[in-house]
């Protein structure tokens, strides 16, 4: 059909309500008899449970009721993703708290202000225990332990049979890279409303909820709970952001519902945003100690990685990223014939880390970017150069890792001569120079990343479409937007299939009594796993329409097709056609109304792709790092929508240069959060971020109808380590060949110092001994290993 739409920038239909407030949140939720749950949190990062007092609190005006454990008796929280069943967690602490934040007991009151007043009446006892906060310390034979019974503070950990990567190497490059904890900060933290029901109720429970996947938490309440799944109802309306942190059924959430049946009244309960920042499961945290052999012309011969995830309290499952994940995505976009590769999921008494937007692949993209630009730099070679020496070639995809993943298709080196072409390197190159030439104090860094991540696979999507008796057509999908343009983008495939208005598409999703089920969004599996579902069911949708018009018209169905105006009429006859209202009418009178509905199921992952390339300025007097400029040139497949994509790049660097030199969530040495507010934890204004220039580079998936490849997390796997490395280039002349982010103005300052001063600190250290005691891991599949990713 002439004039499609996909392809081309067309608004977001969902952001009308959105600016003018017509839109409805968990917050929003008004139902008669609600009250309202407040948490008693744990001020200490790990202690027995000696006492808990709540006679005073329960006497307060306006409190319902006080629950502790051992109050509501609840089952055993069920993890979003298990790591070690001998390590398990409760909705409510029992016996032992193991983070500052951890939920101890609750207050229900008929107003907010009410239960959070009532909370300062509650007294409880606690005997101090020692914390093992730092990931690293707490490998030593002497750490606390968080779980004194299992006798160890490695949640789970691996290590390859041998350890010959590095055996044909002419030289060996060492550092040690380290992810800090990064805090999800979403707009709008976590919040759920419960409406207990019963027997004699379409539902024994609905739970309105800040989610990202609805069907997975419908799964997770109904077993815990013993309710059949299709007894409880999971409504996501509006959702203020996710980036990773929603997924899964929290301890909070399985205590409010607990409430609110033991109550047998709504029960609600908001997050604050200190608690958001201090219970919210948090993401990265990860040390890597890499080393990269290479031969004398810089040909990469192997690698090692050595890499610690923090799983933080309770064996959160982010930490099990670097076993899974980041493992599967160590190898980036270059030919390295030999990996060892030993990972370690270590527990401490911090908040639980979980996903956070490109959950592993980010920390993947870091590990081998960094060393990288530290092999170019020894090796004094350009680092577009040495990138390009080792590059996976177009003609060798589908391309099988080392790690057990397949690249599906790719050119990795057209992204980055666009970005060198957009940024003028050469140019660029020659101011550096200058600067350095001329001593001035404002140095000029150029920092470049070339990566791949991988999206899209695991388990299939459901949609459904349903033409309508007013001609318009009603879709539904499994995926549950939070910001991402679902509504736009599916509706943009079913107009441009069927031939309708694009307004005349209503989009259904978030709530499990009207999408049966779903997967979901996380791991940027929409537009790959949900729009090819939509795209499916519309082709059902149009086979059966053309069949019903050619019983009407008297003609082959063969002969029957979609003409340029939206109707459905016989080839070369341009009097005989129907138009889909009519076609829906017929349909409704029929008994059967014209609808398809599908579940897509991928032919694999796909894995997206790109260049990024930074321009900062370091103040050597100072310390302080202005980024001037960043380029992302991302490869996502087949684009449909560019205002969409670009605004998913610009998301998507903004996090990564967050975190290359702002944010940062820190504990003291007592496990005491010391970024726990605002004012610490320093998240970046439009004013602290250069504009962005992002443009596409388009490699059609193969894997998928549509030829899409996920772009929601992209622009964080490849902004990190271009920022990263634009930092340590500008000082890279003074010998200086490693910061760790965040680049804050005294650790840079600090560095500058030491190399005018002669003490060049070394990237590099041993890793823990704990690494020569884990099992050693089997051969895993492709399909493993992209399983563990997705």
């Amino acid at each position: 059909m002439p004039g499609s739409l996909l392809g081309n920038e067309v608004r977001r239909v969902e952001d009308p309500d959105l600016l003018r407030g017509r839109t409805t949140y968990v917050g929003n939720l008004e139902v008669e008899g609600m009250l309202h749950l407040a948490f008693v949190r744990s001020p200490m990062a790990h202690a027995m449970i000696a006492s808990i007092d709540a006679t005073e609190a329960r006497e307060a005006p306006g409190v319902v009721a006080v629950y502790t454990a051992a109050d509501l008796d609840l089952p055993q929280l069920i993890p979003f993703v298990p790591v070690n069943a001998d390590c398990p967690r409760m909705p409510l602490a029992t016996d032992r708290v193991r983070f500052v934040g951890d939920p101890v007991a609750v207050v229900v009151a008929e107003t907010a202000a009410a239960a959070s007043d009532a909370l300062e009446l509650i007294e409880v006892d606690y005997d101090p225990l020692p914390s093992a906060v730092d990931m690293e310390a707490a490998l030593a034979p002497d750490a606390p332990l968080q779980f004194p019974d299992f006798g160890s503070n490695i949640a789970i950990g691996n290590r390859p049979a041998d350890d010959d990567a590095l055996a044909d190497a002419d030289i060996v490059i060492r550092a040690r890279i380290e992810n800090q904890r990064l805090a999800v900060v979403p707009m709008e933290g976590n919040a759920v409303a419960v409406q207990p029901g019963g027997p004699d109720q379409d539902y024994d429970s609905t739970i309105h909820v800040s989610t990202q996947m609805p069907h997975g938490l419908r799964s997770a309440a109904a077993k815990m709970f013993g309710w059949d799944k299709n007894r409880v109802r999971v409504i996501a309306p509006h959702v203020g952001g996710g980036f990773g942190g929603k997924a899964g059924i929290t301890a909070e959430h399985a205590t409010v519902i607990g409430a609110a049946h033991k109550l047998g009244r709504p029960v609600k309960w908001i997050e604050t945003r200190s608690e958001n920042l201090q219970a919210m499961p948090h993401g990265r945290a990860q040390v890597q100690y890499v080393e990269l052999g290479l031969k004398s012309d810089g040909t990469i011969s192997g690698m090692r990685a050595r890499v610690i995830g923090d799983c933080g309290a309770y064996a959160g499952f982010g930490g099990a990223l670097a076993t899974s994940s980041t493992m599967a995505m160590s190898q980036g976009v270059y030919q390295i014939p030999k990996i060892n590769y030993s990972g370690i999921a270590a527990m401490t008494n911090t908040t639980p880390v979980g996903a956070f937007r490109g959950a592993g692949r980010p920390e993947a993209s870091a590990l081998v970017e960094r060393i990288i630009d530290i092999a170019a730099a020894e090796l004094d070679i350009d680092p577009a150069e040495l990138r390009r020496r080792n590059f996976i070639r177009p003609d060798q995809f589908p391309y099988s890792t080392v790690t057990g993943a397949t690249y599906d298709s790719g050119d990795f080196d057209r992204p980055l001569t666009e970005a060198l072409r957009v940024g003028d390197y050469d140019a660029l190159r020659e101011e550096q120079q200058r600067r350095i030439d001329a001593g001035e104090h404002l140095l000029l860094g150029i920092g470049l990343s070339t990566y791949v991540e991988i999206t899209g696979g695991g388990s299939g999507e459901y949609a459904s479409v349903r033409m309508r008796p007013d001609g318009g057509a009603t879709i539904s999908v499994g995926t549950s937007a939070h910001g991402q343009g679902h509504a736009t983008s599916f509706a943009m495939i079913i107009a441009d299939q069927l031939g309708i208005p694009l307004e005349s598409v209503e989009f259904v999703q978030s709530d499990t009594a009207t999408v049966p089920r779903g997967g979901g969004t996380g791991g940027s599996r929409s537009l790959q796993l949900g729009g090819s579902a939509v795209r499916s069911a519309g082709e059902l949708v149009l086979q059966r329409a053309r069949e019903l018009a050619a019983a009407q018209l008297e003609a082959d169905v063969a002969d029957v097709e979609l003409t340029e105006d939206g109707r459905i009429g016989v080839a070369g006859v341009p009097t005989a056609s129907i138009s889909w209202a009519e076609l829906a009418n017929l349909a409704e009178d029929s008994g059967e109304p014209l609808a398809a509905n599908t579940d897509f199921v991928p032919d694999g992952a796909s894995f997206p792709f790109g260049a990024h390339l930074s321009v900062v300025e370091v103040d050597t007097e100072t310390g302080f790092v202005r980024p001037l400029r960043h380029i992302a040139v991302d490869d996502c497949g087949r684009v449909l929508n560019p205002m969409i994509v670009r605004g998913q790049q610009h998301g998507g660097a903004i996090q990564g240069i967050a975190q290359t030199l702002w944010e940062s969530f820190n504990y003291d040495e007592d496990g005491n959060p010391v970024t726990g507010t605002l004012v610490d934890y320093t998240i970046p204004s439009a004013a602290d971020v250069p504009n962005l220039e992002v443009s596409n580079t388009e490699t059609p998936a193969p894997g998928n109808p549509l030829g899409a490849k996920g772009i929601g997390e992209s622009a964080t796997v490849g902004s990190t380590p271009a920022v990263q490395n634009a930092v340590v280039d500008a000082l890279r002349h003074l010998g200086v060949r490693h910061i760790d982010m965040p680049a804050t103005p005294q650790r840079v300052w600090r560095t500058v110092e030491d190399a005018r001063a002669g003490r060049l600190a070394d990237p590099w250290r041993e890793p823990p001994k704990a690494f020569d005691t884990l099992p050693v891991r089997g051969d895993e599949t492709n399909a493993d290993a992209e399983e563990a990713v997705v």
